[in-house]
C-alpha cells in the first residue's frame, strides 16, 4: 500500500458499467513526509474519502479486487483513510 493525497474529483458522463456508483478522484502519491512523488492519477474510491484527505491506495492487479462482490477496471484504488501517522525519525 502507498500514501496519497486527494486533490479533486473526476466527473464522467460515460464510464464502464462496472464503475457505476463508484467515485473517481485525482490522487497525488506522496512519501511519508507528505511530499508529492510521481504523477497524479485517477483512483476509484472505496472508503468515502474527500478532497484533501490523506489515504492509502493499491495499484495494479490488487486495485481490481477492492470490492468483494465485483472486479473493477482500475489501475489505482483507494482502500483506506489515514487517521494518524507516527513516524520515528532516525
Amino acid at each position: 500500500m502507498k500514501l496519497g493525497r486527494i486533490q479533486g474529483k473526476v466527473w464522467a458522463t460515460v464510464k464502464d458499467p462496472k464503475l457505476n456508483n463508484c467515485t473517481l478522484y485525482i490522487l497525488q502519491p506522496v512519501d511519508e513526509d507528505e511530499n508529492p512523488i510521481g504523477m497524479a492519477q485517477v483512483a476509484v474510491d472505496t472508503v468515502s474519502s474527500r478532497e484533501g484527505d490523506l489515504v492509502y491506495w493499491v495499484g495494479g492487479g490488487e486495485a481490481t479486487l477492492a470490492f468483494p462482490d465485483k472486479q473493477i477496471p482500475s489501475d489505482v484504488t483507494i482502500v483506506g483513510l489515514v487517521d494518524r501517522m507516527d513516524l520515528k525519525k532516525l
